[in-house]
């Protein structure tokens, strides 16, 4: 089955595209890359995406603005995907849509929200859409994430020792692989969320982030205000968890400044890239991971990574293309395999890894041009991700 992965992330600066064959060999999954966009939003859309996040306050009219808005320009970069990436065929497209809001309480969430009207998107390619992939795990009283879980549990299963996959996007999550242990996944706090903000602020709106990690490489950590940071009370919850950046957005990063007032902005962006560093290399530690597969728009920055390094000393890292999943498409790819399960009449997610009482089906489905017919039901799920080409 070749199906297009859609995904904007927490930074919500571009929409990811990826396409993949994807088939089932009795209990392996195999997956063929066939390539990836990054497609930028339009500026006013994503001025009114940023306008709209939490803590602002929106009305119905935005929400609804913004979903016929995002739904467009994910129509637009599944068609660019078909096109330039398929030959024109494809069978499915599965569409995470973009997060507005992911609504936690005391530990627990309550919902959440993802916008992009997929309808959008079956008009303009004539395909089947797999949407809104987080909510049936929360009904299932699970976090709804990290959904990436599956695919990382499922790529980590031939690895020695234990392992671990962090992605670095917006917020940071971790799936962590022991031997003899079910998957354990979770976020870990923010990876470019804070880093981003801070530009954007400082800057006056006219830099989004810190390029190759070059302002922060000319500053210094600032204990004081990595102390603040490191304060908060979410990183000493145990997993599962998830957060965002209803939590993690610039009100929350100026009320440290604060308490920990820092002169310099170079200081201000080493401080942050190093509370990313130092929270990831705390879970990884609490879990024993021996290696870490690396993926993520975190990636590209060097700074972020050489500081990682310096917290997890003895820990190889490595990024996700040394397996063979280009790190920069590979949460797209992650959803493709989502909805390829859902599909095959698979779980998508992990109870292990989001706290939910069971394995549920993943996503809605909203058919193409063409009468839904969906695949026979698949006898077993995978247990191993393999990679071709």
């Amino acid at each position: 089955m070749r199906v297009i992965g859609l995904m904007s992330g927490t930074s919500f600066d571009a929409i990811e595209a990826a396409a993949a064959d994807l088939t089932l060999d009795g209990d392996s999954l195999l997956l063929k890359p066939l390539g990836h966009l990054s497609v930028p939003y339009p500026p006013d859309l994503r001025d009114l995406i940023a306008a709209t996040l939490p803590p602002a306050a929106t009305t119905t009219q935005a929400v609804c603005v913004l979903d016929t808005g995002i739904g467009q320009a994910f129509a637009g970069a599944a068609v660019r995907a078909l096109r330039e990436l398929c030959e024109g065929t494809a069978d499915l497209v599965v569409s995470h849509g973009q997060t507005l809001h992911h609504w936690v309480e005391d530990g627990t969430v309550r919902g959440t929200l993802q916008l992009g009207q997929p309808a959008w998107i079956a008009e303009a390619t004539g395909l089947p859409v797999v949407s809104d992939l987080r909510s049936r795990d929360v009904a299932a009283g699970g976090q709804g994430a990290p959904l990436v879980a599956m695919t990382d549990a499922l790529l980590l299963s031939a690895l020695p020792g234990t392992s671990a996959a962090l992605n670095l996007g917006g917020i940071a999550n971790v799936t962590v692989l022991a031997p003899g242990a079910q998957p354990l996944a979770f976020d870990t706090g923010p990876a470019n969320a804070l880093l981003d903000a801070a530009v954007h602020h400082f800057t006056d709106g006219a830099v989004a982030f810190d390029e190759d990690g070059h302002r922060a490489a000319a500053g210094r950590t600032s204990p004081e205000l990595l102390s603040v940071l490191l304060d908060d009370a979410y990183y000493r919850r145990p997993a599962p968890k998830s957060t965002g950046k209803e939590h993690f957005h610039l009100p929350y990063l100026l009320r440290a400044l604060d308490a920990a007032p820092v002169p310099a902005v170079e200081d201000v962006l080493a401080t942050l890239t190093r509370l990313t560093a130092v929270t990831v290399a705390d879970a990884c530690r609490a879990h024993g991971v021996t290696q870490l597969v690396v993926s993520g728009g975190g990636v590209r920055n060097p700074v972020l990574m050489r500081m990682l390094a310096e917290e997890l000393p003895g820990v190889p890292l490595r990024p996700s293309d040394a397996l063979g999943l280009p790190s920069v498409a590979k949460e797209a790819l992650a959803f493709a395999v989502l909805g390829f399960l859902t599909v095959h009449g698979l779980p998508g997610a992990l109870p292990s890894g989001t706290g939910a009482r069971r394995a549920t089906l993943l996503g809605s489905i909203t058919p193409g041009l063409a009468p839904l017919r969906l695949p026979d039901p698949a006898a077993q799920p995978p247990r191993l991700l393999t990679i071709t080409h």
